[in-house]
């Protein structure tokens, strides 16, 4: 066994988990390149006394279900797969697609139905406020196509990502929690953006490589009707098996009033049609883990890029609510480098970070080179 994959399992199980004797865990694993590593997992796991259960899952499957698929029968898989995800402590999700574009021709009502019927319910009611909880991708060809790189040398990449220092990151996070927790009015400018909104009494949730792997970002939540102005992405976001590009909004007290993404502008604002909180935003983020730099068409690295900011259009979390519910969370990513078009961010008028690099001498510690 590779070593790097029993010391990513370790990881996971005991540091992101932290899972206890006795204590039941769920490995869902969609697509079957990552097994190497669910097997050991399970041995981590079993050895610290914990009880795993194993899901294996493929997106082909998924597509053909969805595509016949009614109501009732997406009911009765969210009933069982809710009742074994209440029995759970500890959840590990890994996906290892062989082909990002799978669900790419499931009607967008299907897929509507998917995350009202199914994800709702069993991930977003009970996984991720009821368990210790992580997910993550896979290295396969799939995901080293979409960085345009061979196998081999993304894998090195890939490892050097997720198993960095989690612990230094996160004692480095601390004064940037204070300072986002203390501020009330955001200002960002960059090309195509110019955009205000508010984080008044908002907390701000570290992300240390408990819930994501790899990670390295910082959360909070805008006031749900505070943001106005235009927001453009610089990076692609594939959703849903569709890659959207150039996405633009504009904001209108908290609601987004005009969205463009070129030749994809009328599925993106069916998306945000599917229901009221799908245009108003339940996140806003920096992302700083210093070996990402590029985007590889996969939410759980992008929003970690070094220098980047996201959004989320859609539901808010639990642990920083703002209020708006939604069936989606969709993030949408900023990259503000000087390599990338630049950008600043104030708040209450104090440069925070400007072209992707933190300025205040507290804050310091989060960029790049002292990460590494």
């Amino acid at each position: 066994m590779d070593p790097r994959i029993t010391k990513l399992a370790d990881l996971l199980t005991n540091y992101s988990c932290a899972i206890k004797p006795g204590e039941k865990l769920l490995v869902e694993c969609n697509g079957f390149d990552a097994v190497p590593l669910v097997h050991e997992v399970v041995h981590a796991a079993t050895l610290a006394g914990g009880i795993v259960f194993t899901n294996i899952r493929h997106d082909r499957l998924t597509r053909r279900f969805l595509h016949d698929a009614d109501e009732e029968q997406i009911k009765a898989q969210a009933k069982y797969d809710t009742i074994r995800m209440k029995d759970m402590q500890c959840y590990i999700g890994v996906r290892a697609t062989p082909n990002a574009m799978e669900m790419g021709d499931v009607p967008s009502d299907k897929l509507r139905l998917w995350n009202k019927y199914y994800n709702d319910p069993v991930h977003m009611k009970v996984r991720v406020p009821k368990t210790r909880w992580v997910v993550m991708r896979w290295p396969n060809d799939s995901m080293a196509q979409n960085a345009r790189l061979p196998l081999h040398p993304f894998e090195d990449f890939y490892f050097d990502v997720c198993t960095l220092d989690y612990a230094k990151m996160s004692r480095a996070m601390d004064p940037l929690k204070a300072t986002m927790e203390a501020a009330d009015q955001v200002v960002i400018k960059a090309p195509g953006t110019d955009l205000t909104f508010s984080i008044k009494g908002m907390p701000a949730i570290k992300c240390d490589g408990h819930v994501n792997i790899p990670d390295g970002e910082l959360y909070t939540a805008p006031v749900k009707d505070s943001i106005n102005g235009t927001l453009r992405f610089n990076t692609a976001s594939l959703f849903e098996g569709t890659i959207f590009e150039n996405i633009a909004l504009v904001f209108k007290n908290g609601k987004v009033v005009q969205a463009d993404a070129g030749p994809n502008t009328e599925k993106l604002n069916s998306i945000l049609d599917r229901d009221k909180g799908a245009r108003f935003t339940g996140e806003f983020a920096f992302g700083f883990n210093p070996y990402i730099k590029t985007a590889l068409l996969d939410t759980l690295f992008d929003e970690k890029i070094a220098g980047s900011i996201h959004f989320a259009l859609g539901n808010s979390y639990d642990d920083c609510d703002n209020g708006n519910k939604s069936s989606i969370h969709w993030d949408m990513v900023q990259i503000q480098r000087a390599d990338s078009g630049g950008g600043e961010i104030r708040f209450d008028g104090k440069v925070v970070r400007a072209d992707g690099i933190f300025v205040p001498k507290e804050l310091k510690g989060l960029n790049p080179d002292k990460l590494k």
